[in-house]
C-alpha cells in the first residue's frame, strides 16, 4: 500500500495538474454549456474512465512502446485526431432542434461518455505523461509496484472527477442561459467545432 503522506502529496499534485487549463477542460466546458450539466458530467466520467487505460499501460510497461516507437505513437495520435475531426463536423452541422432538447436520453449520454473515453484513450501524450509522472510516487518497498500504479491511477481519476466535474457544473449554468438564445446556441456549436479542430491539430503536431 502507498503511505498516506505519499497519497496526500500525489493527490495534491493531481488536482493541481487537473486545474491547469487544457484540451480536456475546454472539451468538458463546451459540452456542458451546449448540452447541459448532465452531459458535461457524463463526458467527465468518460475522460476519467480513459485513465484506467493509461494506468494499465504504464503498470504493465506497454507505455514504453509509445515512448520508443514513432510508428505506434503516430498511429494512435492520428486515430485520435480523426475522431476529433468527426466531432467537429457533428458539432458544426448540429441542428437547432438537437440543441433545444432537454435532459439527454440514455443514448445521448452513452455517446457523450464514449466521446470522453475515446478522446482520452486516443491521446498518447497522456500515456507518456503517466509514464513520467506516476513512477515518482512508486517505491518497491511499499509492495507490488503494479498495485501501487493502480492506486495512483485511482487517485488521478478522483482528482479528474472533482476538477472536471466542477467545470461541468459551472458551465451548466451557462448552458441554461443559452437555451433561451438560439443565436448563441448556434455560435457556441460553431465554437465547439473550432475547438475540436484545434484539438485535432494539436494532437497531430504532438511530438514524443
Amino acid at each position: 500500500m502507498i503511505p498516506v503522506d505519499i497519497a496526500i502529496l500525489f493527490m495534491g499534485a493531481a488536482i493541481a495538474l487537473a486545474l491547469v487549463p487544457g484540451p480536456d477542460n475546454i472539451f468538458v466546458l463546451t459540452q456542458s454549456a451546449l448540452h447541459g450539466r448532465v452531459a458535461g458530467l457524463t463526458v467527465t466520467l468518460g475522460l476519467a474512465s480513459g485513465l484506467i487505460f493509461h494506468t494499465t499501460a504504464v503498470a504493465l510497461g506497454v507505455a514504453v512502446i509509445f515512448q520508443t516507437s514513432q510508428v505506434a505513437f503516430a498511429i494512435l495520435k492520428y486515430i485520435g485526431a480523426a475522431y476529433l475531426i468527426y466531432l467537429a463536423y457533428k458539432a458544426f452541422t448540429a441542428s437547432q432542434a438537437n440543441l433545444e432538447e432537454g435532459a439527454p436520453s440514455p443514448e445521448t449520454s452513452a455517446k457523450q461518455y464514449t466521446r470522453g473515453l475515446i478522446m482520452n484513450i486516443a491521446n498518447p501524450k497522456v500515456t507518456i505523461f503517466f509514464l513520467a509522472f506516476l513512477p515518482q510516487f512508486v517505491d518497491p518497498a511499499n509492495g507490488p509496484m503494479v498495485w501501487q500504479f493502480y492506486q495512483l491511477g485511482f487517485l488521478m481519476i478522483i482528482a479528474t472527477l472533482l476538477v472536471f466535474g466542477s467545470v461541468a457544473l459551472a458551465a451548466g449554468w451557462l448552458g441554461d442561459w443559452l437555451k433561451n438564445s438560439p443565436m448563441a446556441q448556434t455560435w457556441l456549436n460553431r465554437l465547439a467545432s473550432i475547438v475540436f479542430l484545434a484539438l485535432a491539430v494539436k494532437l497531430v503536431t504532438a511530438q514524443r
